[in-house]
């Protein structure tokens, strides 16, 4: 199976390069700008020292104007404010911004999503452990996966929220939590999950890992590349341009450590077990599906987003809007 996803990627791969190919033959052209609002922390900047490094943007024929931001609220907000060609944000939050008349587009970015983790000595050995434990959950009572571990625990019969004591409070105060031991389980961001199992912290189950009990048949993108649909409509071959640059930018990722070098510093650390796992987790959630494969999963989930989280999470929308996911790609 992983043969096969290599053997898709390089064929998407190849139809871009086709499509970033032609497009440069034109002479005289400039490079044409697409404004990116990233969040400074986060792992967009790592893919973007990679293209950088690189020279990806010259050879798409693209000037990357980047805007660093506090937070991914502040990247909705510039979107919003028109203020941000592409964001990264998740499939749920721009189905629910189509359905109040938004119409933003979602292209997979990353399937790496959090983990619950536990001390290495824990007794807690399966979900069904987190029964009368304290559980420190971070982004709050409405965070997918903290809906979609709810879900999952209900299948078994086990109201997680009533069973367990729940805190709730920001990724990295979740994670100093359980460093401190305050805490029996944690349930954190895929990026502070890798900060704790490089400390000998125990995956107790990843969410990647409970997806497949609740309907999903593969790796899910909860995270993509958003933009307007009708900017990315009169800027197709720049869009097209910009995922093949992307796409370039996690096959170096893939096959060079030495690509790592240039993202080190932005990690926030200099410990080798830390940006071991660190480059592990991220190359593990880089996208291979197909974007219909994406979306039917995608469909499934939003569903039962929809039924734990209700109309805060979602908004009015019950199903997945039909035109979340951006197909407009050659290869895909």
């Amino acid at each position: 199976m992983r043969a096969l996803g290599a053997i898709k990627v390089l064929g998407r791969t190849l139809a871009l390069a086709v499509t970033l190919a032609l497009t440069l033959a034109a002479p005289g052209r400039a490079a044409e700008t697409i404004r990116l609002a990233v969040q400074k922390t986060g792992t967009f900047s790592w893919e973007l020292a990679a293209i950088r490094a690189s020279g990806l943007d010259k050879q798409a024929d693209l000037s990357l104007e980047v805007n660093e931001l506090a937070s991914t609220e502040a990247g909705k907000i510039a979107m919003r404010a028109g203020s941000a060609d592409i964001i990264l944000s998740d499939w749920l939050w721009v189905s629910r911004e189509r359905a109040l008349g938004a119409k933003l587009t979602f292209y997979p970015y990353s399937s790496a999503l959090g983990a619950v983790m536990v001390p290495a000595a824990s007794p807690i050995k399966t979900l069904a452990d987190l029964r009368g434990r304290k559980l420190a959950v971070a982004g709050g009572a409405i965070d997918k996966s903290w809906l979609l571990l709810q879900a999952r625990m209900k299948q078994d019969g086990i109201d997680l929220k009533s069973a367990a004591t729940i805190v709730y409070g920001a990724p990295p105060l979740i994670a100093a939590k359980a460093l401190d031991g305050e805490m029996d389980a944690s349930l954190n961001f895929w990026n502070f999950c890798a900060q704790l199992e490089a400390k000998g912290f125990r995956r107790l189950a990843g969410i990647e890992d409970i997806l497949p009990k609740l309907g999903a048949k593969g790796a899910v993108a909860a995270v993509g590349y958003v933009f307007d649909e009708s900017w990315a409509a009169s800027h197709r071959d720049a869009v097209a341009r910009f995922i093949a640059m992307t796409r370039k930018a996690k096959e170096l990722l893939v096959t060079s450590d030495a690509a790592w070098d240039k993202i080190a510093p932005l990690t926030g650390t200099i410990d080798p077990a830390m940006l071991k796992t660190y480059r592990d987790r991220y190359r593990d959630g880089i996208p291979r599906r197909s974007i219909a494969d994406e979306e039917a999963d995608a469909r499934v989930l939003y569903r039962v987003l929809a039924e734990t989280g209700g109309r805060d999470l979602v908004g009015p929308a019950a199903e997945l809007d039909p035109g979340t996911f951006y197909h407009a790609v050659p290869g895909d």
